[in-house]
């Protein structure tokens, strides 16, 4: 097994204070460019303040796209670029993406052909990578695949097909990978200081480890921050009269029973009554509906729904289906932030007109910045700002492989229910409860995840908290939530005594478990 753990990880930064790289933020930008820097050679160090993906990574519509609404903006690199990642995760990472159908229904005979010729446009635009051809589907084709879909009207509708992930588990895998090559890697460590040499120029960094209260200071040819909603923060550390670059944009989501949607095949709304784009998609054998499109002026790591946004999903679900879900059906309800590149008019409220595609900037003292960008070109993200700290920290130049860089897990076959995840990795959590028949044990009825896993999580994927189990390497607080929370006090066992904690600690992670649980449910 890789050498994926926290303590030894935190002893080598003390023995090692020099490094090529330094990565501040452990989300998908981050975490994608700690495997590029450590796959070209370069002495790597990534530190995040929380857990991987604990703000948007894991808060994401759980797509691998191009990006169709993009393309009707116009936003045609963007989707050319998206269009050609996705291939390469299908290829790198295919135990924990897939390719998805969705279904456009469609009222009217000129809107099937509208979005038909606009998804064949997307079609060409994969090229060699193109995953499945756009067609016509009749009334009774719509409705054998939607069971629910509102009847009345419909004109038949549109198929087409794009890609579905698990995001927080791709997060985790993208750590484990980077370890792999030689990567240090830390969650719950928070960069409180950026240090500069004689003439100004970044040198370093130092960081307190919270969970043991120790400062830690280093030095660095290139300092890279990735830290998505909260780059303005970092970047106010490096230089006080820093003006904010993000802007970030609330996307809400509700997850409910599969019952209202169908087995396989989601559900794309391509025009709501505002504007925007909302999607049903099977995950992890539930619903997930969204997105919203809320600009927000604030940023926080635990953003809140609003009620207005929830409104807007279930009014829009209710007009495409029937029996359309309610209040009483949601099992789980989260947002997250998008850090969108500030438009240059300050008092535009738009996120439309905000560019989806990322933004690599230099400061003066030679901090990098990567903000913007979507999942599905991290990789690309990653490339560009590794060739940008080659050049800024003159390092020895090196070519990227990350093209065709398997991702930790990688497995062509598929795997029964939840396991497919794991990828690789499934059968050894598999075997752990064989040789331990009391970690055969479910930690919940309504679901298969067995208490192996949760072992599995704290010894081999650096989950050091509830919150990181539950919400992350596995995804039950995003799921259900109240059976997240029922399953809390199981699952906070199990940790204590792998991590060695006291009663006092497993107190303490459960009451705040709890509590975070309840933002998650949704009472009616």
């Amino acid at each position: 097994m890789i050498n994926f753990k926290r303590d030894k990880n935190l002893e080598r930064v003390k023995k090692n204070s020099k490094w090529d790289v330094v990565i501040i933020g452990g989300g998908a930008t981050g975490l994608g460019i700690a495997v590029d820097a450590a796959s070209r050679g370069y002495k790597t160090l990534l530190l995040e303040k929380y857990d991987f993906a604990k703000a948007t990574s894991s808060r994401s519509t759980k797509l691998v796209h191009g990006g169709v609404r993009y393309l009707a903006n116009g936003d045609i690199k963007l989707v050319y670029s998206a269009l050609r990642e996705r291939g390469l995760i299908f290829k790198n990472a295919p135990h924990l993406a897939k390719v998805q159908s969705f279904i456009i229904p469609c009222y009217s005979f000129y809107s099937k052909w509208k979005y038909l010729i606009g998804l064949k446009i997307y079609d060409w635009m994969a090229g060699s990578y193109r995953i499945g051809a756009s067609k016509f589907l009749s009334n009774e084709q719509v409705v054998s695949k939607l069971t629910s879909i509102k009847k009345t009207g419909l004109k038949g509708g549109i198929i087409y097909y794009d890609g579905q992930f698990d995001d927080a588990r791709f997060a985790i895998n993208l750590a484990q990978t980077a370890s792999m090559l030689d990567a240090t890697i830390l969650n719950y460590c928070d960069v409180n200081a950026i240090h500069k040499d004689e003439n100004g120029h970044v040198s370093g960094i130092s960081f307190t480890d919270l969970e043991s209260e120790e400062t830690i200071e280093i030095t660095a040819k290139t300092v890279i921050n990735a830290t998505g909603i909260f780059v303005d923060d970092i970047l106010k550390m490096e230089s006080p009269t820093h003006k904010n670059l993000v802007r970030p944009s609330q996307g809400t989501h509700i997850v409910i029973d599969k019952k209202f949607l169908g087995e396989d095949d989601a559900l794309m709304i391509p025009e709501t009554d505002d504007g925007r784009v909302l999607f049903g998609v099977p995950w992890h054998d539930h619903i997930l509906l969204g997105t919203t499109d809320t600009p927000l002026d604030i940023h926080t790591i635990e953003p809140r729904p609003l009620e207005e946004e929830v409104e807007f999903i279930l009014s829009t679900a209710k007009t495409y289906l029937n029996p359309a879900p309610t209040r009483k059906d949601i099992l789980s309800v989260f947002a997250g932030l998008r850090p969108l590149a500030a438009p240059k008019d300050e008092n535009s409220k738009s996120t439309k007109e905000i560019s989806r595609d990322h933004k690599l900037i230099t400061s003066k003292s030679g901090l990098i910045t990567i903000t913007g960008g979507k999942w599905t070109t991290y990789r690309k993200m990653a490339e560009d700002t590794v060739n940008k700290a080659i050049e800024i920290g003159k390092l020895t130049d090196a070519p990227c492989i990350t093209k065709t860089l398997k991702i930790h897990g990688y497995l062509e076959d598929k795997q029964e229910g939840h396991w497919q995840i794991y990828g690789a990795d499934a059968d050894l959590i598999k075997d752990l409860a064989i040789k331990n028949p009391e970690l055969n044990q479910k930690i919940h009825p309504k679901f298969d995840y067995i208490a192996a896993e949760v072992v599995w999580a704290v010894r081999n994927e650096m989950a050091r908290r509830l919150e990181d189990v539950l919400a992350r390497r596995m995804r039950m607080l995003f799921l259900d939530a109240k059976a997240a929370m029922e399953a809390a006090p199981v699952v906070v066992h199990i940790m204590a005594n792998e991590l060695d904690q006291t009663e006092s600690w497993e107190e303490e992670e459960l009451q705040q478990f709890l509590a975070l649980g309840k933002h998650y449910s949704y009472e009616a």
